[in-house]
């Protein structure tokens, strides 16, 4: 016999609100994504750090690309309350995105290899990496959560400091397999955390609705 999911009712900051099927399909979706990207990431990173042999580097394309698909798809289902940060994140990667994809197509060296050695890259490809750190942002400021605390600074120092190029080899290893590490983290701990915080409060989404369709009936 199969067991109905039954929806439940909460009281939010404007009024009662229902969490249903629906809403906890897009949760499970949206983490699904980051368990992707993050284990594509931390992959692709093993591979790099444990044999840095140029035989590897055609294989991180296609891990890239699965990242990237993963993100794309948890960046649709993410819940958060300003629209705008929301479009923005997805713009940035939409845009990193088509770089990477412009890049891979216009060089016949790999994918990585062209980043690493052109470091100026970064300022397409890097827009993929400025939306995940908006999630990490995101999930720290809501959850607390110490891993992402620790991966919003880091990735932006990892990848401008590759762009200016002031940070010795050893130190990007070092933060690029802490980033691997932690991003694993981030993601096991997404899938243990209780459904209903992800989705937030439903009556404040309802609540910024309302509110931009009576300001865009005002005008």
């Amino acid at each position: 016999m199969t067991q109905q999911i039954v929806s439940e009712t909460y009281q939010g900051q404007f009024g009662e609100f229902t969490i249903d099927k629906s809403d906890r399909l897009g949760v499970i979706i949206y983490r699904t994504g980051l368990a992707i990207a993050a284990l594509s990431f931390a992959i692709g990173s093993t591979l790099v750090l444990s044999n840095p042999h140029p035989g590897v580097f055609p294989a991180l394309t296609p891990l890239f690309f699965c990242f990237c698909g993963a993100l794309g798809v948890s960046l649709l289902t993410i819940h958060i309350y300003l629209a705008v940060l929301h479009r923005v994140l997805q713009i940035f990667w939409a845009i990193g995105t088509i770089a990477a994809v412009a890049i891979a197509l216009s060089n016949s060296t790999p994918l990585a290899v062209t980043v690493y050695e052109h470091p100026i890259t970064l300022l397409g490809v890097g827009f993929i990496f400025a939306a995940l750190t908006g999630i990490y942002f995101k999930e720290a400021f809501c959850f607390n959560r110490f891993e992402t605390k620790f991966l919003t600074p880091l990735v932006p120092i990892l990848l401008l400091g590759h762009l200016s190029g002031i940070l010795p080899l050893q130190w990007e290893q070092i933060m690029l397999g802490t980033w691997a590490v932690l991003f694993v983290i981030f993601a096991i701990r997404k899938a243990v955390q209780p459904i209903p915080p992800d989705i937030g409060d439903k009556s404040v989404f309802a609540y910024l609705k309302t509110q931009k369709t009576a300001t865009v009936d005002s005008q």
